[in-house]
């Protein structure tokens, strides 16, 4: 968890700042009902904000209310198509909920954008593997190169 805090925490929108640090801390403490209040109040004071918005879905993943939260990851996809954690959370609740085949493309989403690290690893690895299971591809390490996106600057 901690990993994704910092992952979102890097473009937090100041204005709901104390908000949206009272939810972090709410959640790590596992009072996840009044974390949800705090991110909400934290979005009143930044409509929008894509990083206070895939806080309140993995708040609604973790008090099992999976469609809130795929609505709410879907919004911010939408909004905001780079967002990798947001694509990283939504194909898993897809593949959670029996969507695989509309997970796929969330996972190249994320894979595509993934942010480097040695935290963000496991979950690199872990959206390749679930890539690799789903769609029968044998090796997601290099899919930047399937994906033809880098395959120009090798040749």
């Amino acid at each position: 968890m901690a990993w994704w805090q910092r992952f979102f925490n890097r473009s937090s929108n100041k204005d709901g700042a104390p908000y949206y640090e009272e939810g972090l801390a709410l959640v790590e403490q596992g009072k996840l009902h009044e974390a949800l209040t705090s991110f909400r109040l934290a979005l009143k004071q930044s409509p929008g904000d894509e990083v206070v918005l895939q806080q309140i879905a993995i708040v609604y993943t973790k008090i099992g209310m999976t469609d809130e939260a795929i609505k709410t990851y879907r919004h911010v996809v939408q909004k905001h198509p780079q967002a990798a954690g947001a694509h990283y959370g939504l194909a898993f609740l897809l593949i959670r909920t029996g969507e695989d085949v509309e997970a796929i493309p969330h996972l190249r989403a994320f894979l595509e954008n993934a942010p480097v690290g040695q935290e963000a690893a496991e979950h690199v690895s872990h959206a390749r593997e679930a890539l690799a299971q789903l769609t029968g591809e044998e090796d997601q390490t290099d899919f930047s190169i399937q994906s033809g996106t880098i395959q120009d600057e090798l040749f």
